[in-house]
Order: structure tokens, then C-alpha cells, then sequence
């Protein structure tokens, strides 16, 4: 076989951060099953323990770590930490985020009444910790050489969608900062660090819930059923979904694939809606 066409993970070592939610603990467990050593990193620490405990029992290899995004002497100290119990770090998932009710407009709340304080909170989740992460555990490539970065960004990063102002902002600037700090790590350290992004169409979460259903029934709300109307695929996404392309930007089979975002979204980004 020809050297690098592998999807060979074994023995890697990865963080996730947001390890500790139901997209990146699915990852976290997908890596695990391919042989990858985890870190999980979640600002709640219950839960990332949860999800390194299930991979324990699984026969797999992962701790948990307690880790605020926003705290680079944290990010820090979890760094060393890691380091030292794994010996480096190969693999980067930054996957902590979110959205709040109150940085989304609603028939409450107007675009003129979002507070500055809810828009920022949710631009620094999004876009300031994922920049940090990069820094802080990105900066431990550079002695080898190597290493990949997945950043998670999101459909709204292609087309904004209403309601959202900050979400959709946050986003865009994670796709527009993955391509910078690909072209950055080529230019200026090495080639075999690589740096992508995916981008998740619609997946039912707790951050999303209050948009797309209704809280006293769960039935769709009319968000939810435009949602739908305009995914191909006819459904929400399945954690499960998001797997295949993450195991293939992290394996040497991605080695030539640099700088991009790929949608995972059930066709809903080629949609025109006609």
C-alpha cells in the first residue's frame, strides 16, 4: 500500500475540547475505538469524566480533564498536564461552544435589544476559546513537526441564518480563521501540521432545543419544519454522522487535505430551496 493511505490512528493522542457534550463525546468515542488515546476536555467536569469513563470500559485509553476555553493559564496548566500523563498531543478537536437564548432575536426580543454582554459571550465560546486552543496546544506541534487541527464550525458559517446574529458571526470567523492558520503553519513551521474544519448542519441539542422545538410538546416548531423542508435528507443529524469525516481529516488518508471546511449537513448547504 502506498505510504499514507491509511486511516491508521493508533496510539494517537487527542484533546476534544467540549469533550464532555453529545457531539464531541460521540467523536471522543469514536477515536478510542481506532486505537486514539483522549483527553477529554469539558468546562464541566462531570461530564467529560463520564464520557473518559465510558471509554475505559470500553478497552480504550482517555482521561478528563476540567477545562474553561476562556482561561489560557487553565488551557495551560490542562497542557502540561496532558503532555505529561500522554507524552504529547497529535490530534486537536476544538469543539466547545454554543448559542443562548438571549443573543438570538425572538418575537421578545429585538435585534436593538440583544445586550452586548450575551453577544460577546457567545462570540468568545465560539471563536476566542477555539483561537486559544489553537495557541495553547497547537504551539506543542512545532518540536515535531506534526499534528491536526479540527476546528467545528457550522453551516450558518456559509449562509447566516436569521435569529442568530451571533452564532452565525462566531462561526464565520472560525471557518475564515482555519484557513488563515493553515496557510499560516505551512508558510512559517510545517506542512504535516494540518488544520481543517467541519461544518455540522442541523443536529438536535440542548443549545438549539428552544429554536427548533416546542418546549411543552416537542413537536417541531415552524423553525424546526423550515429546517427540515430544506435538508434533502429529510432529518436532523445523528452524532454518529459527524464520525466519518472526523476519523478522515485526522488519519494520514486526509494527508493533502488542508485548509478546508466540509459541511456535514444532509445536502442542506446545496439546497437552493427550489
Amino acid at each position: 500500500m502506498t505510504r499514507g493511505f491509511s486511516f491508521d490512528l493508533l496510539d494517537k493522542v487527542a484533546v476534544i475540547t467540549g469533550g464532555g457534550g453529545v457531539l464531541c463525546g460521540t467523536m471522543a468515542r469514536a477515536l478510542a475505538e481506532h486505537g486514539v488515546r483522549g483527553a477529554v476536555l469539558d468546562l464541566r467536569e462531570e461530564a467529560a469524566r463520564k464520557v473518559a469513563e465510558q471509554i475505559d470500559e470500553a478497552g480504550g485509553e482517555a482521561m478528563a480533564f476540567a477545562a474553561d476555553v476562556l482561561d489560557r493559564q487553565g488551557l495551560e496548566e490542562v497542557c502540561s498536564e496532558v503532555v505529561s500523563e500522554f507524552g504529547r498531543v497529535d490530534i486537536l478537536i476544538n469543539g466547545a461552544g454554543g448559542n443562548k437564548a438571549r443573543a438570538s432575536t425572538s418575537s421578545d426580543l429585538d435585534f436593538f435589544d440583544l445586550s452586548e454582554d450575551d453577544v460577546r459571550w457567545v462570540f468568545d465560546l465560539n471563536f476566542s476559546g477555539m483561537f486559544l486552543t489553537c495557541q495553547v496546544f497547537g504551539k506543542t506541534f512545532l518540536e515535531r513537526g506534526e499534528g491536526v487541527i479540527v476546528n467545528i464550525s457550522s453551516v450558518n458559517a456559509f449562509r447566516p441564518l436569521t435569529r442568530i446574529p451571533a452564532y452565525s458571526a462566531a462561526k464565520a470567523a472560525v471557518s475564515n480563521f482555519t484557513q488563515w492558520l493553515a496557510v499560516h503553519m505551512a508558510q512559517n513551521y510545517s506542512t504535516r501540521i494540518r488544520v481543517n474544519a467541519i461544518a455540522p448542519g442541523f443536529f438536535l441539542t440542548e443549545q438549539n432545543r428552544f429554536l427548533l422545538t416546542e418546549e411543552s410538546s416537542g413537536a417541531l416548531t415552524d423553525r424546526g419544519e423550515g429546517i427540515i423542508a430544506h435538508t434533502p435528507m429529510g432529518r436532523f443529524g445523528a452524532p454518529e454522522d459527524l464520525v466519518g469525516t472526523v476519523l478522515w481529516l485526522v488519519s494520514p488518508m486526509a494527508a493533502f487535505v488542508h485548509g478546508v471546511v466540509i459541511p456535514v449537513d444532509g445536502g442542506f448547504s446545496a439546497f437552493g430551496g427550489v
